[in-house]
């Protein structure tokens, strides 16, 4: 019964974090919000990247390789599809592949 209550009131604090700019800005979001709406994503994915990447060491095999092999086709699936969801796929596949079977 404990379970039941935390996972109920998790998905209505859920639902009501989600609803409330919803809530807030009935007619039109402020130029400052439709400003993050623009920069925040962007900027998020440059610090994930910065954040998966700091770690490398290029003194130590294997010097990277995985890294930035997968970093290079993420970015080549990116401009060719133009789909973050297979771009995010396709560096994820590379990286375990090399890890796996080069390293």
């Amino acid at each position: 019964m404990r379970s039941a209550v935390i996972v109920a009131t998790m998905a209505i604090v859920s639902f009501l974090l989600r609803a409330l700019p919803f809530l807030i800005f009935r007619k039109e979001p402020p130029k400052f919000i439709k400003y993050l709406g623009k920069v925040l994503p962007p900027a998020i994915i440059g610090m994930l990247v910065v954040y998966c990447l700091k770690d490398i060491s290029f003194a130590v095999k294997p010097f990277g390789l995985p890294e930035i092999a997968a970093c290079l086709c993420v970015v080549i699936a990116h401009v060719l599809k133009r789909n973050s969801i297979i771009s995010i796929l396709v560096g994820t596949v590379v990286y375990i592949l090399i890890t796996t079977f080069v390293v």
